[in-house]
């Protein structure tokens, strides 16, 4: 018991593989809590959509199969991991992410970090003279350049700052982008057949289609309570008349208050009150007497985004 994510498999698999086709050169990203569903999940449909996988960091790599090869989004200047497989395309943005790499031996294909309005990662046009000529020195070699474009905007300033680079980029090398819609990014390779694009992709393949979800908690307890009295880690009154319910769902689940301070928790289409923040692997949620109420073993749905939730239970529904 505890919190669970329910996907409809066959519709959901349908989506993640239209949403593939739409893409040519895609690159699926698995990475961080593998977007709900943990990467270990992920990596053997990703690996069936494509020939690289992206994921967040080196300590990430280890997951991808061995027949596909992980593309690190990530740059890395400490110590590599001895599990870090050498068919791993590692990213750099500077000569100082080379020279963190060469120090310890590394000789295995990179990908060029391009600087775009993120300012994460990345060299300019100006320095990027000088990050391939340390890539050359330390004998390693350039698999491809890669944008990370901002979610903020939209696609047709996106793909200004894509053009923008093109002059300064050999045309044989792979061109990595993020963050376009299937029609602009199809638009971008038809203006440019020269070029070889791919395309990074998570959230969008991934979470295609969220109806094909539920995001859902177990109550283990409930508690009928009377108006002023002072429950949960930091005394919150309660507000009439009513019964307390115990949510198996918490912070240490990513579980907490939406960014506007409301519940993230409902039961039968109405969002019930939180009487404190969410608490390690529980919540106290407050339900007024005359409102529908959850039995124990009953499932509250709740409202949090699947990336930065941890769950501990995944359930496939199966036709």
């Amino acid at each position: 018991m505890g919190l669970r994510l329910r996907v409809r498999e066959s519709e959901w698999l349908r989506g993640v593989a239209a949403s593939a086709a739409d893409r040519p050169g895609l690159i699926p990203v698995v990475k961080g809590n593998g977007y709900g569903f943990g990467r270990l999940t992920l990596m053997p449909i990703a690996a069936g959509l494509a020939d690289h996988i992206a994921v967040g960091t080196v300590y990430e790599a280890r997951d991808v199969p061995a027949d596909r090869t992980p593309l690190v989004l990530t740059p890395h200047i400490g110590c590599l991991p001895d599990h870090l497989p050498a068919t791993a395309v590692l990213t750099v943005g500077n000569v100082d992410h080379v020279a963190a790499l060469a120090g310890q031996g590394w000789c295995g294909e990179l990908a060029v970090k391009l600087l775009s309005s993120m300012r994460r990662h990345g060299a300019s046009p100006f320095e990027l003279p000088d990050l391939l000529a340390a890539i050359q020195s330390a004998d390693s070699s350039v698999a491809s350049f890669s944008i990370h474009l901002p979610l903020a905007g939209d696609d047709l300033a996106r793909i200004d700052q894509i053009e923008g680079w093109l002059p300064h980029l050999a045309p044989i090398t792979p061109l990595l982008v993020s963050h376009l819609s299937t029609h602009s990014y199809r638009d971008l390779c038809g203006r440019h057949p020269d070029r070889s694009f791919r395309i990074r992709v998570g959230t969008a393949l991934w979470h295609g289609d969220k109806s094909q979800f539920d995001l859902t908690a177990d109550v283990v307890d409930i508690h009928p309570v009377h108006a002023g009295e002072l429950v949960g880690y930091r005394d919150a009154v309660v507000p009439a008349a009513g019964t307390i319910v115990v949510v198996a769902a918490g912070s240490a689940h990513g579980v907490r208050a939406l960014d506007d301070g409301r519940s993230p928790f409902h039961f039968q289409r109405r969002r019930l009150t939180l009487l404190e923040p969410p608490h390690m692997h529980t919540s106290l949620v407050f339900v007024p007497n005359g409102d529908a109420l959850p039995t124990l073993g009953d499932r509250i749905d709740v409202q949090r985004p699947l990336i930065t939730t941890s769950i501990d239970e995944l359930e496939w529904v199966r036709d």
